[in-house]
């Protein structure tokens, strides 16, 4: 139910738009249509998989972040207690567990409703938090699932920042 019934005509495509950013940064990428572009990042830790969909019935850009990392069912409940701790910190974008996949995943959106057009740098800026947080959080997931923390212990681990030079 729209409040007010705009006809959105775009100048351009948002995904083209996330498609000129990976080649800029010459991330490998593939455009499986018009609405959806998938990247590989390297990152510290691990590779990222970003996957961006334009949705334009919500006109909006879906991101969503997964990086390997299986969830088996004994550790589901702790890792579920580290996406609500993880969450509470986060400003933008969320971590969920896709269930039946049993993967770990950031996600955020970009609403453009009205036909607002996506700049470059706000694009930049969605990706940029998105492999943030990935990594800023990608150990704690690690401590709970291979170190058998809890998720109160996996925080404390990456909330730890060290400051200076040795």
């Amino acid at each position: 139910m729209a409040l007010i019934d705009v006809d959105a005509d775009r100048q351009g495509h948002p995904v083209d738009m996330i498609e000129r950013i990976a080649t800029l940064n010459d991330w490998s990428f593939d455009r499986s249509g018009d609405d959806e572009i998938t990247i590989s990042v390297d990152g510290s830790w691990t590779d990222y998989h970003v996957s961006l969909t334009w949705m334009s019935e919500l006109e909006s850009l879906h991101l969503a972040c997964a990086f390997d990392l299986k969830v088996p069912d004994r550790r589901k409940t702790e890792i579920l207690q580290l996406l609500t701790l993880v969450n509470e910190q986060m400003w933008l974008g969320h971590f969920d567990l896709w269930s039946a996949e049993g993967v770990v995943a950031y996600r955020h959106s970009l609403l453009l409703s009205g036909g607002a057009e996506a700049s470059a740098a706000q694009c930049e800026a969605m990706l940029e938090a998105a492999i943030e947080a990935c990594e800023r959080h990608y150990q704690a997931f690690q401590f709970v699932l291979w170190a058998g923390k809890s998720a109160k212990e996996a925080m404390e681990v990456v909330a730890f920042e060290t400051v200076g030079e040795a």
